[in-house]
C-alpha cells in the first residue's frame, strides 16, 4: 500500500484512529476504488485490529463521506462526484486563504524551520515522481494548517483536502501542472516565512483556483 496522506499522527492514537487513517489513505489513493465493499473480517485480518476499532473507523469514514453504510447490505466506498469539485474549491479558497494569512501571522521559530526545509525541498523537486510531488503538496498544506495553531480550523482543512485529493487521484494521469503547483507553493511558503499575510492569502487562493481549473480541464 502506498502511503499518501498521513495528515494526522500515525505513531500515537487509538487502534480505531490508525485503522481510519489507513483506510482513508487507501480510499483517497483509489486502492479501494469507488463502489468497493469493505468486509469487516477481511479488514480485521489485513489491518491486524479487532472488530471494535474497525467499526469505529467505518463510523469515522462515513462521517467524512468516504463510505456509505447500508443496513443488511454492507459498507461501500462512496463514488467520486466531480460535481463536488467547484463547491470544494469554493470552500477551500476561502478557508485555506484565511489559514495562509493566519500562518504568516502566527508561525513560530520552529514552524519557520519547517517552512525553510520545505522551500529547500521545492527547489529539488526534479528528483520526484508524480506520487512524490503529491506527497510534497500534502506536507506543504499540512505545515500551513499547523502554522495556524487552530486545531478546529486544521481539522476542517484536512477534511476538505482529503476530498479534493481523491478527485486529484482520479485525474492524476491526465494532469500536467504538478510542477507548476510546486512553484506556487514556493511563493506561498516564502510569503509565510516573510510574515506577509496578504501575499500568503493571495498565493493560496491562486493555488486553489489553479488546482480546480486544472482538474476541470481534464474531467
Amino acid at each position: 500500500m502506498t502511503e499518501v496522506l498521513s495528515l494526522e499522527p500515525g505513531a500515537t492514537g487509538s487502534l480505531a484512529d490508525k485503522a481510519y487513517y489507513t483506510l482513508r489513505d487507501m480510499i483517497v489513493s483509489l486502492e479501494l476504488p469507488p463502489g468497493a465493499v469493505l468486509h469487516e473480517a477481511k479488514l480485521m485480518d489485513q489491518l491486524g485490529v479487532g472488530r471494535t476499532p474497525i467499526r469505529e473507523a467505518v463510523r469515522m469514514l462515513a462521517q467524512a463521506k468516504l463510505v456509505e453504510v447500508y443496513p443488511r447490505r454492507g459498507v461501500f466506498v462512496t463514488s467520486v462526484d466531480i460535481g463536488d469539485l467547484a463547491s470544494l474549491a469554493e470552500a477551500r479558497e476561502v478557508l485555506e486563504g484565511h489559514a495562509a494569512r493566519l500562518a504568516a501571522e502566527r508561525a513560530t521559530a520552529d514552524d519557520q524551520r519547517e517552512l525553510a526545509a520545505l522551500i529547500d525541498e521545492c527547489g529539488r523537486k526534479g528528483d520526484l515522481d508524480r506520487r512524490g510531488l503529491i506527497d510534497l503538496d500534502r506536507r506543504i498544506h499540512q505545515q500551513v494548517y499547523r502554522c495556524t495553531h487552530n486545531r478546529f480550523l486544521e481539522a476542517t482543512l484536512v477534511e476538505y483536502y482529503v476530498l479534493a485529493l481523491r478527485i486529484w487521484f482520479v485525474a492524476l494521469d491526465r494532469v500536467e501542472r504538478l510542477d507548476e503547483a510546486v512553484q506556487e507553493h514556493r511563493e506561498l511558503l516564502g510569503a509565510i516565512r516573510d510574515k506577509d499575510g496578504e501575499r500568503a492569502e493571495q498565493a493560496m487562493r491562486r493555488h486553489v483556483q489553479s488546482f480546480e481549473q486544472a482538474i476541470r480541464s481534464v474531467l
